[in-house]
C-alpha cells in the first residue's frame, strides 16, 4: 500500500496518541491485580489490540469503546492453549513470563518480524524458575508450562528491558511460594541494564494497580520482601483500579519532529513529568536549536534555521528514525549514539534509516556504536518503503514534508502497529498527502 507525500506547511493543534507502552502495561496489570478496571484513554493500534486479545485468552472479561477499556479479571486463567503477540515486542517479552505463572501447556507465537527475534532470554531463565519451555531454537513459537516460581536470579538487560518489565510483574503477582520458602525475600539481579525510563514506567504501572513494588537497589538489584504466596488487591480494596494511559512520546515525537520541520503547530497530551523515554526528543529539539516552546496547553513548534547535534539515544533507540528526520532538515554534522540498540526492531533500522534517507539525498555513516547525519543538503522526493517498520514510515513521512518533491512510501500501512491515525493526523495538520481511505479519521 502506498501513501504519496508532497511538500506541506502545516499548523494548527493536535492531541498525541495514546502511548502502546502505557496502554499493553496497563493491560498486563489490570489482569493481574483482580477485580474490576477502567483504562482510560485506550489506544487502538496493532500492539494495543495484541494486548486485549492476550489478556482475554487469559482470562480476562474485556468491554472496550473509545473513551474506556473495561477489565473484569480473577487473575491467570487460561481460557485458551494459545496467544498470539502479533508484532510486539513488548507483548512477547512482557506477557511470557505472565503465561509461565499458569499450570497450562500455552503455545506463544507471533507474525511477522516477531518471528525472527532472538528469544533465547526465556529458554535460558524461565527453567531456572521451574518453568518448562520449549522453543524453536530460541525464536517463536515457544510453548510455556509453569507454574512459575520466583527465585534470586541474575538476568542481562542489554538487548531490552521488555524482559525485565514481564519477570517483574510475573514475581509480583505470583501465588506460587519462592524457592527460598514463602516469605523468604527474592531478587533479580541485573547486569547492563538499558532504557531505564521503562523499567521507571513498569513500577509506576504496578504500584497504581496496588501490584507489589519491588525496593530498586539502583536497577542493579529488584528484591521482593512480601511473601509471595500472597497476591494483594488492587488499589481501592479490592474494588478495581482506574488508570488513564499517558499520551504516547514515542508516536508524539514525529508530530513535534513535524512542526520544527514544517510548523507552526502545537501538540497537546504529552506530560512533561512522564517515565516514557521518549521524552528525550525535547532535549534533542533544544540541542538542534529548534523553535520549540512549553506552554500550559501544550508543546509549540516553528520553523527555524536548525543546526547539527550531538544526542546519545542508547536508552531511548526508538527516537533514532524522529531524529533522522529532524537531523536531514538540520545544517551540518548530528551524530546519534546507540546505534547497538537497533538490530532487533522491526527491522535492523541502523540500516534502513541509512538505506531509506539515501534515497532522498540524506547520507548517513554508521560507525562504531554511532550514526552521523549529513545534515543541510537537499532532502529530495523519491520513492521509499517502510520496510514494514512503523517507525521508518513516519520518519520518512515527516521528512518529506519540506522535500523538493513528492515522496511515494511503499508499504506505508506499518504505521497500523503504533499510530494508525498518523495519516490522519498528519492531514488534519494540512499536510498534502494522499493516503487510502482506511487511514482517514472518522
Amino acid at each position: 500500500m502506498k501513501v504519496t507525500v508532497y511538500p506541506s506547511q502545516l499548523s494548527g493543534n493536535i492531541l498525541a496518541a495514546a502511548s502502546k507502552s502505557s496502554m499493553q502495561r496497563a493491560c498486563a496489570a489490570a489482569l493481574l491485580a483482580k477485580g474490576t478496571t477502567h483504562i482510560h484513554n485506550p489506544g487502538h493500534s496493532n500492539d494495543d489490540k495484541a494486548a486485549i486479545d492476550i489478556i482475554t485468552r487469559l482470562g480476562a472479561k474485556v468491554e472496550v469503546n473509545d473513551e474506556q477499556l473495561t477489565v473484569n479479571s480473577e487473575g491467570i486463567r487460561p481460557v485458551n492453549n494459545e496467544i498470539n503477540c502479533g508484532e510486539s515486542g513488548l507483548s512477547i517479552r512482557m506477557f511470557t513470563p505472565l503465561v509461565a505463572l499458569s499450570e497450562q501447556e500455552i503455545t506463544i507465537n507471533g507474525t511477522g518480524s516477531l518471528t525472527t527475534r532472538p528469544m533465547d532470554f526465556f529458554d535460558e531463565i524461565l527453567p531456572k524458575l521451574g518453568v518448562k519451555i520449549k522453543s524453536n531454537e530460541g525464536k517463536l513459537p515457544m510453548v510455556i508450562q509453569g507454574p512459575l516460581q520466583p527465585a534470586n536470579i541474575e538476568v542481562d538487560g542489554s538487548l531490552s528491558s521488555q524482559f525485565l518489565t514481564g519477570l517483574l510483574l510475573a514475581y509480583a503477582a505470583s501465588p506460587n511460594p519462592s524457592k527460598g520458602g514463602a516469605s523468604a525475600p527474592v531478587t533479580i539481579r541485573v547486569k547492563n541494564l538499558k532504557s531505564k525510563p521503562y523499567i521507571d514506567l513498569t513500577l509506576d504501572v504496578m504500584k497504581k494497580f496496588g501490584l507489589q513494588v519491588p525496593e530498586n537497589n539502583n536497577y542493579e538489584e529488584f528484591t521482593f520482601y512480601k511473601d509471595s504466596s500472597i497476591v494483594p488487591p488492587p488499589a481501592g480494596g479490592g474494588e478495581g483500579a482506574e488508570y488513564t494511559v499517558e499520551g504516547d512520546w514515542s508516536g508524539g515525537a514525529f508530530l513535534l519532529v513535524a512542526g520544527a520541520i514544517a510548523g507552526p503547530i502545537m501538540v497537546r497530551g504529552l506530560d512533561m513529568a512522564s517515565t516514557q523515554a521518549d521524552k528525550a526528543i525535547v532535549d534533542a529539539l533544544m540541542a538542534a536549536n529548534a523553535g520549540i516552546a512549553m506552554e500550559a496547553k501544550g508543546i509549540r513548534l516553528h520553523p527555524v534555521e536548525m543546526n547539527g547535534f550531538q544526542f546519545d539515544a542508547t536508552d531511548c533507540p526508538d527516537l533514532f528514525p524522529p531524529l533522522v528526520a529532524l537531523a536531514a532538515h538540520c545544517k551540518g554534522i548530528t551524530k546519534i549514539k546507540g546505534t547497538s540498540r537497533l538490530t532487533h526492531k522491526e527491522s535492523n533500522r541502523a540500516i534502513t534509516l541509512q538505506d531509506e534517507f539515501d534515497s532522498m539525498g540524506v547520507q548517513i555513516d554508521l560507525e562504531d556504536d554511532y550514526m552521523i547525519i549529513h545534515g543541510g543538503g537537499v532532502v529530495k522526493g523519491a520513492d521509499v518503503h517502510s520496510r514494514h517498520d512503523h517507525r521508518i514510515a513516519m520518519a520518512l513521512a515527516v521528512a518529506a514534508l519540506k522535500a523538493t518533491d513528492e515522496t511515494v512510501i511503499d508499504e506505508a500501512q506499518a504505521v497500523n502497529k503504533s499510530y494508525p491515525d498518523f495519516y490522519g493526523d498528519i492531514a488534519a495538520l494540512g499536510a498534502n498527502i494522499d493516503y487510502p481511505v482506511q487511514f482517514v479519521k472518522s
